[in-house]
């Protein structure tokens, strides 16, 4: 991105981010943390929870979840880690989300996805976080670094810059069952050993993405789905479905927020 004096939001000046030193991972806040053996939910521990926003209120509802769960954490910590999707769903939560009273320099944003595009190309997931969130909060901002000319090393040294655990994820759902960018047939799927690669072209692009490692290790998963086209695959989705890609990804501390129909 271009220099921090044009933008509110600051790029990472660190390698590696600061909670990434070795040392105990930071437990769960909030709901996730009373649930465990012997709590009164502790059948629900292997289930992801569900919550139907109104469709009014949908981009409202949808980022005072986002506040609640960065809020929480705040409290316990001395920065927090957000890792956002793009596509259409997400941008008015997105708006709604800049005007909220956080301490936006204790946020770190990192990309959960990005197409192999240019700087500024409307295809690319940071063009839309930028005119939505990042251009008017001072967060600091991790960007995928896309347009590096050895992808490989470069997917390398993003997975470097995460913690061992993000904090929050936010995930969408494609009409096909794929999240984030684990699309169905990619071999991607079966990657274990990097929790950050690259896909094969999709949808015109070839992308890079956090994988199921990177995801199954958060501390909150939010998935956010609208839209009828969507409602089959997030019911398959809710039921654990792992012949698609995004039913194979962790549940136990996953939200899955809908819309109403």
């Amino acid at each position: 991105p271009g220099a921090a004096s044009t933008r509110p939001w600051r790029p990472a000046a660190l390698p590696l981010h600061p909670s990434a030193a070795p040392g105990a991972l930071p437990r769960p806040m909030g709901y996730w943390a009373r649930i465990g053996p012997g709590s009164p939910d502790e059948a629900r521990f292997d289930a992801m929870k569900r919550k139907v926003l109104a469709s009014a209120q949908f981009a409202e509802q949808a980022a005072a979840v986002m506040v609640e769960a960065l809020a929480q954490r705040l409290e316990h910590q001395a920065e927090v880690s957000l890792a956002l999707s793009g596509g259409r769903t997400p941008w008015p939560a997105f708006r709604r989300l800049a005007e909220a009273a956080i301490d936006w320099p204790r946020v770190h944003v990192y990309q959960v996805d990005e197409r192999i595009a240019p700087a500024g190309d409307r295809a690319r997931n940071l063009t839309g976080l930028e005119e939505t969130l990042l251009e008017k909060v001072p967060a600091v901002v991790h960007p995928m670094p896309v347009e590096a000319a050895d992808l490989q090393e470069a997917a390398a040294a993003y997975a470097r810059q995460l913690p061992p655990a993000l904090d929050l994820v936010h995930l969408g759902l494609g009409d096909d069952g794929h999240t984030a960018s684990l699309v169905p047939g990619d071999p991607i799927l079966t990657v274990r050993d990097r929790r950050v690669a690259l896909t094969q072209s999709y949808g015109g692009h070839r992308r890079m993405t956090l994988t199921y490692p990177s995801l199954d290790a958060a501390q909150m998963l939010l998935w956010l789905v609208s839209g009828a086209e969507k409602a089959e695959m997030a019911r398959r989705l809710y039921e654990g479905d792992r012949s698609i890609p995004a039913g194979r990804v962790a549940r136990e501390r996953a939200v899955l927020a809908i819309e109403e129909e």
